[in-house]
């Protein structure tokens, strides 16, 4: 069993020297009017001989018979024409050496020419043959999917999934917004209708599994098309560009599908970044990430290193988020000088130590302590590394001249009813306070939550749903500004670009989404019926939470920059001296045992800060 499976590819051989001799018989029948006198026989056998001598050598010698037919493409069969001409010419030249009268030049390459066609045209047979035969197996493997695109990508991914035994998709059809593609076949598969027909078909079809193919597909397109997938209950599975579906060996990939995110639900147009400006900011530049282990300063560090800085220095004390970054980065940019650093902003004389040792030119302070319930129950340990953290890295960055400090801010700064909030929107005060008495322009980015960020609500709903339920959420009218992380990150540097000094930046966060709505969003993406198959359960606000937040302070205003997606808010004339004594009298505190005397303190710097004083005494 073993011999047969090794040397079947050369089972092609005698199906080959049998088209040789039809078309040799072929061309004499039609040539000879009258039968093929006995001479032609004689000299035909010999040709024949030698022919498919010639012709068998070629192909062995170039791997002609090394491929597998059933997956052939017109490369192939190009390449064996072109391994029957070799092998025509070789019999052209013998005549040439050996002349004879009745074996002429035109009998040469007519039945040459026939017999090149016939050898290929087997080869097509084979495909066809071993493709119809596979097919009951494919038909009964895989979920029952429904493919929405009959575009170039499309087709090569119908191509990878025959292909592959163990695909997951069972293709029952094809949905396409072309008139002309309507009731016609891609492959071996119908177009069934356009977008219209999605619920019917999917009903009538019995369709578990939806796969948008249409990569080029504007953000908005896309929003439409799986708002309409969502109300299918069945899952739905996106396939990025090409270029990420492309594996290493050039082919379209199945592989490359992935699930529906959230973040392709955003309404939010495209980011256009004045890369000129970004360039001109961060090359050949030295830059500091604090919290570079983080999922902001993290991608901020793999934006950054695109722009081609001279030194890039990873700060965080987290060592194994900063050790996978440096893997990551040190991948993707073999050339990029990168320094990962564990060290905690804390730490004053650390941070001079490396301000000293770099002597960075930018600086951007992701690090913080961020979980609102968890820095509810901890306040003491928020304004340490929060608040005194940024004191910390901004008399760093003032006293060796760093260029620009950027801190990472959030919309729960404004009007905070958290403690971390709270202490973000001290930071902010700090950057404005500093700015007075320095050559450094301190600037603060306020952003909303990030989805996929480390604490984002999003992986937790993906883990709820994955143990069947319930998903949780506080309250049915909570909404949420979101964002992206590269979207986050590509527009703190932007930012950054138009800093001189004292502002914050408030980026637009688009339209504020019902977490609620989210939810049952995930849920739909997954396959499931909310509340039916998996429940959204609500557990009321936690400690320091609001239902809605807001991104600027009344009293800030409010200013355009050139970017459609940044705005300032004016400097609230912070003074250095008063926040200097402020901060002193909220390190007295720090140490007291009681979280309602430190939030208390807390209050007294940040007038808009309304504590949960009672959120200690929630059980434990």
């Amino acid at each position: 069993m073993g011999f047969l499976k090794k040397y079947k590819r050369y089972a092609f051989i005698p199906v080959d020297i049998l088209c040789i001799i039809l078309a040799y018989l072929f061309t004499l029948l039609l040539r000879c009017d009258n039968g093929i006198p006995k001479e032609f026989m004689e000299m035909a056998q010999n040709t024949v001989a030698v022919g498919s001598v010639f012709t068998v050598f070629c192909l062995l010698l170039a791997g002609g018979y090394n491929n597998l037919w059933k997956y052939s493409s017109i490369k192939d069969y190009a390449k064996t024409i072109f391994l029957c001409c070799v092998a025509i010419f070789a019999l052209l030249i013998l005549k040439l050496i050996f002349p004879t009268p009745f074996l002429t030049v035109k009998l040469i390459l007519f039945s040459g020419a026939v017999s090149a066609v016939l050898i290929v045209c087997t080869r097509i047979a084979a495909r066809v043959i071993l493709s119809v035969t596979d097919l009951p197996y494919k038909k009964n493997a895989g979920e029952r999917t429904l493919l929405i695109g009959g575009g170039s990508a499309a087709k090569l991914l119908l191509d990878d999934i025959e292909r592959g035994h163990t695909s997951s998709y069972h293709i029952v059809g094809i949905i396409d917004d072309n008139p002309e593609k309507q009731g016609r076949y891609i492959g071996n598969y119908k177009v069934l209708g356009n977008r219209k027909n999605i619920l019917e078909i999917c009903e009538k079809y019995q369709v578990e599994v939806i796969v948008i193919a249409i990569p080029s597909a504007d953000q908005k397109e896309l929003q439409k098309l799986i708002t309409i997938c969502s109300e299918t209950n069945c899952k739905v599975k996106l396939m990025p560009g090409i270029e990420q579906s492309i594996t290493q060996n050039g082919k379209l990939s199945s592989k490359a599908i992935r699930d529906v995110e959230i973040e392709d639900l955003l309404e939010r147009d495209p980011i256009h970044l004045d890369n000129t400006s970004l360039n001109n900011q961060i090359a050949g530049k030295t830059v500091m990430v604090t919290g570079g282990g983080g999922s902001i300063g993290s991608e901020l560090c793999r934006q950054i290193a695109k722009y081609s800085p001279k030194k890039l220095i990873v700060v965080d004390c987290y060592e194994n988020n900063a050790y996978d970054l440096q893997q990551e980065l040190r991948y993707q940019y073999p050339e990029l000088s990168l320094d990962t650093i564990i060290a905690s902003v804390r730490d004053e004389k650390r941070l001079d130590e490396l301000f000293a040792l770099y002597r960075p030119n930018l600086v951007f302070h992701a690090a913080a302590h961020k979980h609102v319930p968890l820095m509810e129950k901890s306040p003491q340990e928020a304004i340490k590394n929060n608040v005194f953290g940024t004191w910390n890295v901004a008399h760093a960055a003032d006293k060796y001249k760093v260029e620009k400090f950027v801190l990472i801010s959030t919309d729960k700064a404004v009007n905070p009813t958290n403690i971390m909030g709270a202490t973000k929107r001290i930071c902010e005060m700090i950057t404005q306070a500093i700015q007075t008495v320095s050559d450094t322009d301190f600037v603060a980015v306020r952003f909303g939550n990030v989805l996929g960020s480390n604490g984002s609500v999003i992986p937790l709903f993906k883990r709820q749903i994955q143990y069947g339920g319930p998903v949780t959420v506080t309250h049915k009218d909570i909404t949420r500004y979101f964002m992206t992380i590269p979207e986050a990150a590509q527009l703190v540097l932007q930012a950054a670009s138009f800093a001189t000094g004292g502002e914050i930046f408030v980026l637009d966060m688009g339209r504020p989404v019902k977490i609620y709505d989210l939810a049952e969003k995930l849920i739909r993406l997954s396959g499931y019926i909310p509340n039916q198959d998996i429940d959204i359960k609500v557990t009321g606000l936690r400690p320091g939470e609001k239902l809605y937040e807001e991104l600027l302070m009344a009293e800030e205003g409010l200013t355009n920059t050139s970017h459609n997606k940044i705005f300032i808010g004016q400097p609230l004339g912070c003074q250095y001296e008063d926040l200097k004594q402020q901060l002193q009298q909220l390190k007295n505190v720090l140490w007291d045992t009681d979280p309602d005397a430190v939030k208390q303190a807390v209050s007294e710097m940040v007038d808009t800060y309304s504590p949960d004083l009672d959120c200690n005494k929630v059980k434990q």
